[in-house]
C-alpha cells in the first residue's frame, strides 16, 4: 500500500490564520489516521511580503498547537528551489507544453479590455502559441524579458473525485494558458505547487475551497508531466457568527492572537477540528481520538461559523482538567504582568483553587490577583459587613482561628460553622466579614480554600487590625 502523505504549505505573509491551521489540523488527521507522513512547505515565493518573521509565527504556531510534522530540520523552502522549477519549466518547454510570451502589461490590459466591450470572459488569447505567433507575423521584442506559459489543452474535461465535494469537472475552454514562470525566474504559484508536491510525493492534497479554482490546472500540469494527480479535497471556508467570511471584524483571526488571550492549544486544536467536521457525538476529543476517527468524507460541505462562546466554554473544560503545575507555569507571567507579587502564595493551590472558575489563562490570572495584588480593603465595605451580628460572628471566629493548631481548609470551614451554630446565624453573616477583611475582594471560590492559601499570620492580622 502507498504511503499517505499530506502537508500544510502557508505563505509567510503574514500570521498564521484559523483556517490555515485548521487545515493543518486536517492534513495532520488523515497523516496520523493512514499512519503516513505529514509535512511542512513554506510557500515563499512572493518576496515582497514574505519574512523570516512571519515564517517564525508560522514554526511557532504549528509548535504550540502540537501539530508534529515529520521533517522537522527539513523544512521545503520554496526559493530555495528555483533550480529545480527551471529544470521542470524547461522540459515542459522542451516538450512543447510550454512556450514564451512576450506580451506587455499593457497589451494584457488591452486584451482584456477589448474582450469585456465583447461580452466576453477576460482571459489570455494564445497569441504567443509558436503556431498562432507565426500566423500573426509576431517577432520578438528586443529586450523583453518573457514569462513562461503552460499550453493548456484546447477541449475536453478536467475531472476528479474531491474528497470533501465529490465530483467535479471543468471544462478545459474555461481555463487559459496560465503562467508557470515569471520573467524574473520566479515560479507561480500553480507551477511550484504541483512540482513540489511531486518531488514531496503528496498522495493529498488537502486545502480550503478557495483553491478549487486552481485545481484544474494542477491537473493538467500533472498530466503534462506524466505523474498521477493526488487526491483533492477542498474544505469550505470559516466564516463569523454572522455567516460573512471570517475577518478581523469578528474578533482575533490568528492563532498567535488565541495563545495571548489566555486559551490552550488542545482547545483550540479540538475546537477547529469540531468546525466543519463531525464524527457521531464526538464533541470533546484528544489529538489521538481525533486521527483514530478522521476521514474527509465526514467533512460539511457547508461553510462552518465561528462560535466564540461555544470556543470560550471549551477552554473552560481544558482549563478545569488541565495539570495544577502546567497552569501555574502559563499563567505565572501573566500575574506578575499585573503587578502581581508571586511570593505571597503557592500559586499551584492557587491554580487549583480558581482553575474550575476561569474560562482562560487571562481570568485565571485576573482572579489569582485576589492572592497576589496588594491588600486595599475597603472602609465602607468592611464596616457594612460587620453588621447585623457579623461583628460578633467575626470576633468570635479570630479568637477560635487564633488557636487552631494547623492551618487547613477543613479545620477552617470547622471554626466559622462553629461560629454559625454557636451564635444561631446563617453561614453569611460570618462568611462575609471575613471574606471582606481578610482578602477585600467581592468574590472568592471557597472561604476556606482561599484563607489556607493567604496564610495564618495574613488572615489573623487583617483580622485584628480591622476588628480592634
Amino acid at each position: 500500500m502507498t504511503e499517505v502523505r499530506t502537508r500544510i504549505a502557508p505563505s509567510p505573509t503574514g500570521m498564521m490564520h484559523l483556517g490555515t491551521a485548521r487545515t493543518a489540523i486536517y492534513c495532520w488527521a488523515v497523516a496520523r489516521h493512514f499512519g503516513g507522513k505529514f509535512l511542512l512547505r513554506i510557500e515563499d515565493t512572493d518576496q515582497e511580503r514574505s519574512t523570516p518573521e512571519a515564517t517564525q509565527v508560522i514554526l511557532d504556531s504549528m509548535k504550540w498547537l502540537n501539530l508534529d510534522y515529520d521533517n522537522q530540520g527539513a523544512v521545503v523552502y520554496q526559493m530555495q528551489r528555483l533550480d529545480r522549477y527551471k529544470e521542470v519549466a524547461d522540459s515542459l518547454l522542451e516538450k512543447g507544453f510550454a512556450y514564451w510570451d512576450y506580451c506587455s502589461k499593457e497589451e494584457l490590459d488591452a486584451m482584456r479590455e477589448a474582450q469585456k466591450l465583447r461580452g466576453e470572459k477576460p482571459r489570455y488569447d494564445g497569441r504567443w502559441r509558436p503556431e498562432r505567433a507565426a500566423e500573426l507575423g509576431l517577432v520578438k521584442p528586443e529586450g523583453v524579458k518573457p514569462v513562461l506559459r503552460f499550453r493548456n489543452p484546447d477541449d475536453g474535461d478536467v475531472t476528479w473525485e474531491d474528497a470533501v465535494y465529490g465530483p467535479i469537472t471543468v471544462s478545459n475552454t474555461e481555463l487559459d494558458d496560465l503562467v508557470i514562470m515569471r520573467s524574473d525566474g520566479i515560479p507561480t504559484y500553480n507551477f511550484a505547487v504541483v512540482v513540489d508536491d511531486i518531488d514531496m510525493k503528496m498522495t493529498h492534497v488537502i486545502r480550503g475551497a478557495d483553491h478549487i479554482n486552481n485545481t484544474p490546472r494542477q491537473i493538467n500540469l500533472y498530466r503534462a508531466l506524466g505523474v498521477e494527480p493526488p487526491i483533492f479535497g477542498h474544505l469550505p471556508l470559516i466564516n463569523g457568527p454572522d455567516g460573512k467570511k471570517l475577518s478581523k471584524r469578528h474578533g482575533s483571526v490568528a492563532v498567535t492572537e488565541y495563545k495571548k488571550a489566555g486559551y490552550l492549544p488542545e482547545a483550540i486544536f479540538n475546537y477547529l477540528a469540531r468546525l466543519g467536521w463531525g464524527h457521531g457525538n464526538m464533541e470533546k476529543f484528544t489529538r489521538e481520538e481525533l486521527a483514530k476517527v478522521f476521514v474527509l468524507s465526514d467533512c460539511s460541505r457547508a461553510a462552518a461559523r465561528m462560535d466564540f462562546k461555544k470556543l470560550a466554554w471549551l477552554n473552560g473544560q481544558y482549563m478545569k482538567e488541565a495539570d495544577d503545575s502546567r497552569l501555574a507555569d502559563l499563567v505565572k507571567d501573566r500575574i506578575v504582568a499585573r503587578g502581581g507579587d508571586l511570593s505571597k502564595a503557592d500559586l499551584v493551590k492557587v491554580c487549583a483553587l480558581l482553575k474550575s472558575r476561569a474560562q482562560t489563562l487571562e481570568e485565571l490570572a485576573d482572579d489569582a490577583m485576589v492572592f497576589y495584588g496588594p491588600y486595599t480593603p475597603v472602609a465602607e465595605d468592611i464596616a457594612k459587613s460587620l453588621e447585623n451580628g457579623g461583628r460578633e460572628a467575626a470576633s468570635l471566629a479570630l479568637t477560635k482561628l487564633e488557636a487552631l493548631p494547623e492551618w487547613k481548609a477543613a479545620d477552617i470551614y470547622a471554626v466559622l460553622k462553629s461560629v454559625c451554630d454557636e451564635q444561631g446565624v446563617k453561614f453569611g453573616v460570618i462568611a462575609t466579614p471575613i471574606r471582606v477583611i481578610a482578602t477585600a475582594a467581592k468574590k472568592v471560590p471557597q472561604i476556606d480554600q482561599t484563607l489556607e492559601i493567604i496564610g495564618r499570620d495574613a488572615v489573623i492580622s487583617r483580622l485584628r487590625e480591622n476588628l480592634a
